[in-house]
C-alpha cells in the first residue's frame, strides 16, 4: 500500500512540473499580444503573482535576511529584463538567451559550494557558447541586438538567483520571490497609473500572466519538486523553452530565425545530456 502510494505522489509531481513548464511557456505569447508598455504588463503581473504565493505561503513570505533581499532584487531584475527583451526581441531569443544561465551556474558552483570543475561541465558549457553564438549571430540584422543583449544578462540574472536561493536555504525561497514581485510591482507602479484600462479581453491575458503563468507555475513547480527526482524535475522543466517559441508562432505568427532554433537545440540538447550524463554515472558509476 505504501509503495502504491508513493507511485502515486510520484506521477503527481511529474504532472505538476509539466502543468508548471508549460504555463511558464506561456508567457512569452501573451507579452506579444498585449499592446501594453512591459512595465505596465510587469506591474500587473508582479501584484496578481505577489497575492498567489501569499495565498500558498502565508507567514512564510515574511522569512527575510540580508540574502533573501538581495534574491529578491536578482529575481526583480530577471522578470524585468525577460518581458523588455521578449518585447525587443524574438520570443525565442529571449526564452533561451535565459537559459544559458545555466551556463553561468556551473561556472559559479565551483566557487561558491567548493565543487570539482568535471569535464562534462566544461563539455556542456563548450556547446552551450556555441549555441549562442549561432543564435545570436542569426540575428545580427533584425534590429534585434539591443534585445538580444538584456536576454544575455537575464541568463546571468538567472544563475545569480539560483545561486542565491540555493546559498540561503529553501525556508527563506517563497518570502524572496514574493517580495521580488512586490518590488517589480512598485518599479512598474508609475507606469501602470498612467496606462489606460485594460480591455476585457487583455484583463483576461494579464490575470493570466500573474495568477496562472507565473503564481500558479511556481506554486506547481514546489510541490512536484518534493515528489520527482532532481533529474526528472531538470529536464520536464526544458518544456519551458521548447514550448515558448511554439505557442508565439502560432497564436503571434512570429517564426524563429534558422539560427535561432539551431541554436537553442544545441544549448538544450547540451543541458539535457549534462543532466542525463551525470544520473547514468551515478548509477552505473561512468568515469567522467
Amino acid at each position: 500500500m505504501a509503495e502504491l502510494r508513493g507511485i502515486a505522489e510520484h506521477r503527481k509531481g511529474i504532472i505538476a512540473i509539466i502543468l508548471a513548464a508549460v504555463l511558464w511557456s506561456t508567457g512569452g505569447v501573451f507579452v506579444k499580444l498585449l499592446p501594453q508598455d512591459a512595465y505596465t504588463i510587469l506591474s500587473y503581473r508582479s501584484l496578481l503573482a505577489a497575492a498567489v504565493f501569499f495565498a500558498f505561503f502565508r507567514r512564510h513570505v515574511f522569512r527575510m535576511n540580508g540574502r533573501a533581499w538581495l534574491n529578491a532584487l536578482f529575481y526583480c531584475l530577471l522578470v524585468l529584463s525577460f518581458v523588455v527583451s521578449t518585447k525587443m526581441t524574438t520570443a525565442a531569443n529571449s526564452i533561451l538567451l535565459q537559459y544559458t544561465g545555466t551556463i553561468y551556474v556551473l561556472l559559479a558552483e565551483p566557487f561558491f559550494f567548493k565543487l570539482k570543475m568535471e569535464r562534462v561541465n566544461v563539455v556542456t558549457i563548450i556547446c552551450c557558447l556555441l549555441g549562442m553564438v549561432i543564435l545570436v549571430y542569426s540575428d545580427l540584422g533584425a534590429g534585434s541586438m539591443m534585445g538580444n543583449f538584456i536576454a544575455f544578462l537575464s541568463g546571468f540574472l538567472m544563475a545569480a538567483l539560483f545561486i542565491g536561493q540555493r546559498l540561503n536555504g529553501p525556508d527563506r525561497q517563497p518570502a524572496s520571490i514574493f517580495w521580488g514581485n512586490v518590488m517589480m510591482a512598485g518599479l512598474g507602479l508609475p507606469w501602470l497609473l498612467e496606462s489606460p484600462m485594460p480591455t476585457m479581453t487583455e484583463a483576461a491575458m494579464l490575470a493570466w500572466l500573474g495568477i496562472l503563468q507565473l503564481g500558479l507555475g511556481f506554486v506547481l513547480f514546489t510541490y512536484g519538486l518534493k515528489r520527482v527526482l532532481a533529474i526528472e524535475g531538470a529536464l520536464l522543466a526544458m518544456l519551458e523553452p521548447m514550448l515558448n517559441p511554439i505557442w508565439v508562432l502560432l497564436f503571434y505568427k512570429e517564426k524563429p530565425s534558422a539560427g535561432a532554433i539551431i541554436g537553442g537545440f544545441i544549448i538544450i540538447l547540451a543541458l539535457a545530456g549534462r543532466i542525463v550524463w551525470l544520473e547514468l554515472r551515478k548509477r552505473k558509476k561512468v568515469p567522467i
